[in-house]
């Protein structure tokens, strides 16, 4: 089956669509990946979308509206990928929406919100559609994420030594090979904002590390952050911005004057090392598997590679799988587990009473016709 997955993490700096053929041989499930292609946001839709996002306001009017817009420009880019990517012959989307907002209190997740209505996009390239994969995991009991622990699990499986899959995002997460998975903390969530601020909105992030790598790291302002509680929370947890945004880093410069912003984002980028450091560590891993657009800021990986002194880091390019476009490859893997009547959560990871088949599905253009359930449950992702 041809699935194209679509992705915008919670940077939303792009829209990520990765086409792969994915097939059921046996225990297997063989993916064999066809390319990506990337859409940024418009600048009028990204700052909506900036503007709405916590800790701004909204309004029902303007949900509605960032839904529409940005179901819109899933469905192009799915058009896209599917002319040049898949020759047209697509089968079945798997689009995970824009996170706007992630309800975690106190170590528990009530709900979550991914916006980018589905119907734009069935309508457009006239597929099925499998959406809103996080709700069902968190009515069972779980986290809502990270979801791609299921297919990080069933990709490291027979590696040697402990590897753990991580992924900087906006958020970093990871997963180790006993189920185990939750957020770190900030990714780039963090370097972001204030990248945007110390700028004005004219730099939506610090390119390639250029200006962490002109700080000094900041000891004091770097132990403030440290302390704050959710890095001390078990697993399974899950955070977003709505705690790390601009706000949060503002607070933590309280009193310290007038840094440079080089030197906050040093910090910054120092802050994400630790807290992904201080995780690896605590799950005994023998081997970093990076992804995401964290692995492009050549400081944090430096950064990231001294924290775990002794311990092998690399990115998933290495072992076949863009790092790029590894999520959006994930969420195409758990919209085939889900048309195929497969569960694509891991309680272990989540948190969840039971592991359930997730999204929702809406209709191609020629009604719902879905595969025959599958009799095996893969143990294994094979790159093909």
């Amino acid at each position: 089956m041809r699935v194209i997955g679509l992705m915008s993490g919670t940077s939303y700096d792009a829209i990520d669509a990765a086409a792969a053929e994915l097939d059921l041989a046996g225990d297997s499930l063989v993916l064999r990946p066809l390319g990506r292609v990337s859409a940024s946001y418009d600048d009028d839709l990204r700052e909506a979308l900036a503007a709405a996002l916590p800790p701004g306001t909204t309004s029902m009017a303007e949900v509605c509206r960032l839904d529409t817009l940005i179901g819109q420009a899933f469905a192009a880019a799915a058009v896209r990928a599917d002319r040049e990517l898949c020759d047209g012959r697509a089968e079945l989307i798997a689009s995970h929406g824009q996170t706007v907002y992630h309800w975690a209190t106190g170590g528990r997740v009530h709900g979550t919100l991914q916006i980018g209505q589905p119907a734009w996009i069935a309508e457009a390239t006239g597929l099925p559609v499998v959406a809103d994969f996080r709700p069902r995991d968190i009515a069972a009991g779980g986290q809502g994420a990270p979801l791609v622990s299921l297919v990080d699990l069933l990709w490291l499986r027979g590696r040697p030594g402990t590897p753990v899959a991580l992924n900087l995002g906006g958020i970093a997460n990871l997963t180790a090979p006993d189920g185990t998975a939750f957020d770190t903390g900030p990714g780039c969530a963090l370097i972001d904002a204030a990248a945007r601020g110390f700028s004005g909105g004219r730099l939506a992030y610090d390119a390639d590390g250029a200006l962490a790598a002109r700080g000094t790291v900041h000891g004091a302002l770097l132990e403030r952050l440290l302390a704050e509680p959710y890095y001390a929370l078990p697993a399974p947890k899950t955070t977003g911005e709505e705690l790390f945004h601009l706000g949060h880093l503002q607070e933590a410069l309280a009193g310290f004057g007038t840094l440079s912003a080089e030197d906050v984002i040093a910090t910054l980028t120092a802050l994400t090392a630790r807290t992904v450091a201080d995780a690896v560590r605590a799950v005994h891993a023998t081997e970093v598997i990076a992804s995401g657009g964290g692995t492009r800021n050549p400081t944090l990986m430096g950064m990231l590679a001294e924290s775990v002194p002794g311990i092998a880091l690399r990115t998933s390019d290495e072992l076949g799988l863009p790092s790029d476009a590894k999520e959006a490859y994930a969420f195409a893997v758990l919209g085939f587990l889900t048309v195929h009547g497969l569960p694509g959560t891991v309680p272990a990871s989540t948190g969840a009473r039971h592991a359930r088949v997730l999204g929702s599905v809406t209709p191609g253009r020629d009604g719902l016709r879905l595969p025959p359930p599958a009799r095996e449950k893969p143990v294994r992702l094979v790159l093909g």
